[in-house]
């Protein structure tokens, strides 16, 4: 279903994003998740790509499984980086004939191999979202069973992106994204709501009126909160939150529970504040986005959507 279709049948959409697993053992266990999370009936699941291309098939094969074999709208990632207009226009012609009626279309960030062997941008075709945006609105391909072009989501950043310390200029290149084309915006994961509605104050103020969809991570285990800095660079971590991870100590189950009690918080808040939607980045796992679910006192998103 084409992204517009899904904002206008549900005031707030819930999505989960996966990545491609690297072994057939990895891609078993991921379908497990994927089929737990099935039942919960999400708007849509995306899957993250490769800087460079690194995961380009693994990719491919797992978006087209999902569209195969379960009855989820997966949306593929797609960046810039290491990609000439031939590549980017085959990728776009295969997910076309597939049914693969939505993207996420990102500029990418070169991998770390690549940067330290001066890999140098200019070789690729599109540098920026705003660029791939406009190139995927303007190469007119509809994807089968579609009588649009591409529905497209692109990145924001409440928090502020890392290669933009200024954060007027920042908001002038997310317009740009959204001027090109794209037709709603999935944010990086934050921990303090605060970020998120001072960001679509912001939004709204520059004349940004698509859809905002929060992008949530529960903490899992002491390790992963330090993964998420990295990950997510600049991404803040509230004293009250990293108090209660202390408190945790060396208990995982401890741990565990405080992230999914700080994840559900977030929920209800950003839900009593008319969130557009709300996104999980679920490591390729079930069990923290299926127990913040059930805190929020339904059994499947349906319940969260009327």
């Amino acid at each position: 279903m084409h992204i517009c279709d899904i904002f206008r049948q549900q005031r707030t959409t819930f999505s989960f994003e996966f990545f491609p697993p690297k072994s057939a053992e990895a891609a078993e266990s991921l379908f497990h998740a994927i089929a737990e999370l099935e039942s919960l009936h999400p708007s849509f699941v995306s899957v993250t790509y490769g800087a460079g291309g690194s995961t380009r098939e693994l990719t491919h094969e797992l978006v087209t499984r999902i569209k195969r074999e379960t009855k989820l709208d997966a949306v593929p990632h797609l960046t810039c980086v290491g990609h000439s207009r031939e590549e980017i226009d085959g990728i776009l012609r295969r997910y076309a004939e597939a049914g693969i009626g939505n993207v996420l279309a990102l500029g990418g960030d070169v991998p770390k191999a690549l940067a330290a062997a001066g890999y140098d941008r200019s070789r690729d075709a599109f540098r920026y979202g705003s660029e791939l945006v406009a190139h995927i609105r303007k190469s007119g391909m509809q994807p089968a069973g579609e009588l649009r072009g591409f529905g497209l989501a692109v990145a924001g950043y409440p928090e502020g992106h890392p290669g933009t310390p200024n954060r007027v200029h920042e908001m002038d290149y997310l317009k740009a994204k959204v001027d090109a084309g794209a037709d709603c915006i999935v944010t990086q994961l934050f921990f303090d709501n605060r970020d998120y509605y001072d960001f679509r104050d912001r939004c709204r103020i520059a004349g940004i009126h698509v859809p905002i969809i929060a992008g949530l991570m529960p903490v899992t285990s002491a390790k992963g909160l330090v993964g998420m800095a990295d990950m997510a660079l600049g991404c803040r971590f509230p004293a009250p939150l990293l108090r209660m991870v202390n408190r945790a100590g060396d208990n995982p189950e401890a741990v565990k529970r405080v992230g999914v009690h700080w994840a559900s918080q977030q929920c209800a808040d950003l839900l009593e504040h008319a969130v557009d939607g709300i996104h999980f980045y679920t490591l390729n796992r079930s069990t923290a986005t299926r127990e913040v679910f059930a805190n929020l006192g339904v059994s499947d998103s349906d319940g969260l959507r009327r």
